[in-house]
């Protein structure tokens, strides 16, 4: 039996004029991966085609080792979504919205859901019309984090978010996935946070996945150097900057002529990526 928790084999989606093409990777317990892509590069459709909220043309999706098609129900008491997609009767009291959700699941923890409108400062008898998207990201992960759900995927989970609400989720997200063996698969565009809290990236481009790596070893890959002067074909992605040009070279290869090492992050190293595809 697979330990995955998640196995996701050759999968494909076509549209007129875009295609997840054999996109592969599996998930480990206890796990943070991050996915990374630019706008567009099929993140979303990713994350959708996992759950069946957009069909895939084919391939494999395995949850715990079982079917989704064919174990839907008893995965879904496995699992927690949140996409800043969703949304909530916007005039119903969040009180009446968790009450719906807590029928749904079996292992439902009330003191859990406690602990989470609390440590998120959420007000039950507000509406998600009176909500931030900040606060109404908190208030989806509190219904998620509440049926002790062993895998979240997470599209987007802190955008919008302050820098201070972003660190206490991050917190969170930590805690659950040492603490608890929790796996948590998100995809940002805010690279910061998954230099701080990912162990992996599955990093899309034009819904192909060209990097499935630790993140220490897809860093590790690069060093980012800045020159006083545009770069030769040898400097990967170079751009202009304020204090010159900057780009990637691989490491071990030898620097351009003068050349300044800089921090590697994966801001840095997306970016440079980017403007050589």
């Amino acid at each position: 039996m697979s330990s995955n928790v998640l196995q996701v084999s050759g999968l494909c989606k076509r549209y007129p004029h875009f295609a997840l093409e054999n996109v592969s990777f599996s998930l480990q317990p206890g796990t943070i991966t991050g996915f990374i892509g630019r706008n567009g590069a099929g993140k979303t459709t990713t994350l959708k085609s996992l759950l069946n909220l957009v069909h895939p043309d084919s391939g494999e999706i395995r949850f715990f080792g079982m079917d989704f098609c064919k174990d839907e129900f008893a995965i879904k008491q496995k699992i927690g979504y949140v996409s800043g997609g969703i949304s909530y009767y916007p005039s119903k009291k969040l009180s009446t919205i968790s009450g719906v959700n807590r029928r749904f699941y079996a292992d439902w923890d009330e003191d859990v859901y406690r602990r989470c409108v609390s440590r998120f400062q959420l007000l039950e008898d507000k509406t998600p019309s009176q909500l931030s998207e900040g606060m109404k990201v908190k208030y989806a992960l509190a219904l998620a984090l509440s049926h002790h759900a062993e895998l979240l995927i997470l599209d987007e989970p802190t955008s919008g978010l302050d820098p201070v609400s972003r660190e206490d989720l991050l917190e969170v997200f930590l805690q659950l996935a040492q603490d608890e063996q929790v796996t948590i698969l998100f995809s940002t565009h805010i690279t910061s946070d998954l230099d701080k809290c990912a162990d992996n990236i599955l990093y899309i481009r034009s819904g192909k996945i060209i990097e499935d790596a630790p993140r220490d070893a897809f860093l590790a890959k690069y060093q980012v150097v800045q020159t006083a002067e545009k770069p030769d074909a040898s400097v990967i992605g170079a751009r202009e900057s304020k204090s010159g040009w900057t780009g990637l070279i691989p490491t071990g290869a030898p620097a351009p002529a003068g050349a300044e090492i800089l921090k590697t992050d994966l801001e840095a190293v997306m970016v440079h990526l980017e403007k050589e595809a």
